[in-house]
């Protein structure tokens, strides 16, 4: 039988509520600290007005989210700690039989911005560039940013392809994305060729890693004296001193090459569906952002596709 709790040790509770993340809902790390940083920031926010957990409104939320609102934080910020709240007093609720006010709570809109892409002429300065690096790690950065683009894979998902999964003679390569789900992703001839070369070339530079084990990652990096697969960090610094030889102002990352990636597609006639399965989304919704970077060319293809038009 559940008894009532008055004037709760904010603390325990808080304390409580992580090791139910961690040990009953099981959630990711990220997501983890996501859940503490917010929720501990409301608690310090109840503590200072001397507030029992227990014993929070609605209106002291909406003074909390008001509080939130002048450190000017993001929409999407705010979406996350609302969201956060509600899972909170929804554990509170069902622990501790306290009224869950959080239900009350409505989400702002947050509009959906597609990140700048990059133009299909800064694609080919890029590639300009990379064409002609003479560093120790020329060729292996160099098929990197080529199937990067050409598959418009996740940086996650290319650091930790292995060598198995590049299907030369299918012309493919398998991609383990979000959740384990596996996708195959066609790629160009002349793509694999880089690869092919690429894969040679580091045969002969550490064949011990390479030839003995088809199962190794493609694209290794040394740390110490343990060769691994490349990380996120360590590309996105090679990515951004090639971009720096270009000359352009814009800012860049392995994530815009995706989005450009998948506006080329789309732009090039691509369908949605084809669209969603390239890049591995759950959801067909989550694709559909890019109709409104190439809304103009949809419009001819609808005037000269549709019988009604």
């Amino acid at each position: 039988m559940r008894k009532e709790r008055k004037y709760m040790d904010a603390s325990i509770v808080f304390t409580q509520f992580q090791a139910y993340l961690l040990t009953e809902k099981r959630v990711a790390h990220n997501t983890f600290e996501a859940y503490r940083q917010d929720i501990g920031q409301f608690i310090a926010f109840i503590d200072n007005q001397q507030l029992p957990v227990d014993r929070v409104s609605i209106q002291d939320l909406k003074a909390f989210l008001k509080y939130l609102h002048e450190l000017s934080i993001s929409s999407k910020t705010m979406v996350r700690k609302i969201s956060a709240l509600r899972v909170f007093f929804a554990y509170m609720s069902e622990r501790f039989d306290i009224k869950n006010v959080a239900q009350k709570l409505f989400f702002p809109k947050v509009e959906k911005k597609l990140p700048r892409c990059l133009s299909e002429q800064e694609i080919k300065s890029l590639f300009w560039v990379v064409e002609r690096d003479t560093s120790m790690h020329a060729l292996r950065n160099r098929a990197m940013l080529y199937v990067l683009y050409a598959t418009g894979m996740r940086i996650s998902e290319l650091i930790r392809i292995s060598i198995v999964d590049v299907h030369f003679d299918m012309s493919f390569i398998a991609v383990h994305g979000k959740g384990g789900k596996q996708r195959h992703i066609p790629v160009p001839q002349s793509v694999l060729q880089i690869l092919c070369d690429y894969i040679n070339h580091e045969d002969r530079l550490m064949p011990s890693q390479k030839t003995k084990n088809k199962a190794s990652f493609l694209f290794t990096a040394q740390y110490g004296k343990k060769i691994t697969h490349m990380s996120r960090q360590a590309f996105w610094t090679i990515l951004k001193l090639l971009w720096a030889k270009t000359g352009s102002n814009y800012t860049i990352s392995p994530h815009k090459l995706r989005h450009s990636f998948a506006t080329h597609m789309l732009k090039n006639g691509a369908d949605l569906r084809s669209l969603q399965l390239l890049l591995g989304h759950e959801n067909l919704s989550t694709v559909q952002i890019y109709t409104h970077v190439e809304t103009s060319y949809l419009r001819k293809v609808y005037d000269k596709k549709h019988s009604r038009s």
